[in-house]
């Protein structure tokens, strides 16, 4: 019996069709970025575990995959050794934290302000099951160094475009500000030590409803005075949360009024672009769960599913702990593993660009060389030519040929005249 061939837990292979796929979806993606002006950066998978431990990450830094230090820095002899005396690596759990440490270190080459674009594998050790796995692609776009909400403007309708042009339509994008959550908690009399508790019950509201996070307040023995207002205050919001003066309306005294101002100006001019491709709302009990956000955040919704497609925020405070000063910075990352889900379930199918072509030749009687000459000329005039000897079972070569995404064929014919291109459905 063989050794055990299966990739890794939590890992998979991918067929040639399901990469063909993946690079059709990236391609349209990043062609919509690059449109809006955003330029394709790499970091590598690999970075020092103290950055990755900074407390940046959240509930990620559980998940890091740590590297062993080598050769002689791994010493295993030393008394009463802890895993961090072993460790000074980590792969990555995101592309955001390494963004940071990447303009910190190349900020004087870089344009401000500086638009990127990050698509690129991510690894999280946590708990693999159906739709989830340990590696995963992450598919980001950041701007840093703009303060005004043109970057929340410009991230919002470069990634609307993107999932756009992938065939969704009617999608919502729900957007808050950390801020008016912060309002929100303390104007309901909560302490600001417990403000990341609440907005852990709230996360689930759209899960478990409004009992269900009063409940689960009062599991977490919080005075009932502040839950009472908190349940007053959400169920006051509008079910759609469409209307932005409504929704305003409805939230209690004390809410700053500068990020309501600045959410109003955005989703003012993000409707005036949207047309009947989405709708925005604004959703006061919007949390996202990451700690790093400063400011604004959002999230696209695609009608019939459940779960956000794409999620983002301000998060102004990340680069100045390295930098030594502060640069503002907001992003967007598209779920890319949720949206292939999506597209699977839907039969998405690449764009046609060139035809793929079979060319079949007999491996005993013609000569290779001009076979290869027939090939290079066919490719000269735009098709994709996969040369295969031609098998006794030509049919099913043929459905396989097919099968693969191959759409014409032609028999290769000795001297100068170039085959008979056919389709490849229904010969053989």
């Amino acid at each position: 019996m063989g050794a055990n061939a299966s990739p890794a837990r939590g890992m998979r292979d991918l067929l040639p069709r399901e990469v063909e796929i993946r690079d059709a979806v990236t391609a349209t993606i990043l062609g919509c970025y690059q449109r809006y002006g955003f330029t394709r950066i790499e970091t590598p998978a690999l970075e020092r575990i103290e950055l990755l431990s900074s407390g940046e990450g959240g509930e990620n830094e559980k998940m890091i995959y740590k590297v062993l230090k080598r050769g002689e820095k791994l010493d295993l002899t030393g008394q009463g050794l802890r895993e961090d005396d072993l460790v000074d690596l980590g792969l990555r759990y995101d592309l955001t934290v390494p963004l940071a440490r990447y303009y910190a270190n190349n900020v004087a080459k870089l344009p401000a302000p500086f638009k990127a674009i990050q698509i690129g594998p991510v690894w999280r050790a946590e708990r693999p099951q159906a739709g989830r796995y340990r590696q995963f692609i992450q598919c980001d776009i950041d701007i840093l160094g703009e303060a005004s909400e043109l970057a929340e403007i410009e991230l919002v309708g470069a990634t609307a475009e993107a999932i756009t042009a992938l065939g969704f339509t009617g999608f919502t994008v729900r957007i808050n500000d950390r801020q008016i959550l912060f309002g929100l908690a303390d104007a309901c009399g909560f302490a600001a030590t417990d403000f990341g508790s609440v907005f852990i019950t709230l996360d689930k509201l759209d899960k478990v409803g409004l009992d269900g996070v009063r409940a689960e307040l009062e599991s977490k023995a919080f005075a009932a005075e502040p839950i009472e207002r908190l349940m007053r205050a959400l169920s006051g919001f509008s079910q759609d949360r469409g209307d932005f003066a409504a929704t305003r309306a409805a939230l209690p005294e004390g809410i700053p009024t500068e990020p309501l101002n600045r959410l109003e100006r955005i989703i003012a001019v993000l409707a005036s672009q949207a047309g009947e491709r989405f709708s925005l709302v604004f959703d006061p009990t919007l949390v996202r769960g990451m700690g790093y956000y400063t400011g604004t955040i959002f999230e696209i919704e695609a009608p019939g599913y459940s779960g956000s497609i794409a999620g983002g925020g301000r998060y102004d405070k990340m680069i100045g702990k390295l930098l030594g000063r502060e640069v503002p910075a907001c992003g967007f990352s598209i779920g890319f593993e949720r949206l292939m889900q999506i597209l699977e379930e839907r039969g998405y199918a690449p764009p046609t660009g060139s035809q793929k072509l079979a060319l079949l030749f007999d491996a005993e009687t013609d000569d290779l060389a001009a076979v290869l000459a027939t090939a290079s000329t066919l490719r000269e005039q735009g098709y994709v030519v996969n040369m295969q000897p031609r098998q006794k079972k030509m049919r099913r070569q043929l459905d396989e040929l097919s099968a693969q995404g191959y759409t014409t064929m032609a028999l290769y014919q000795a001297g100068d005249a170039l085959p008979e291109i056919k389709p490849l459905e229904g010969h053989g």
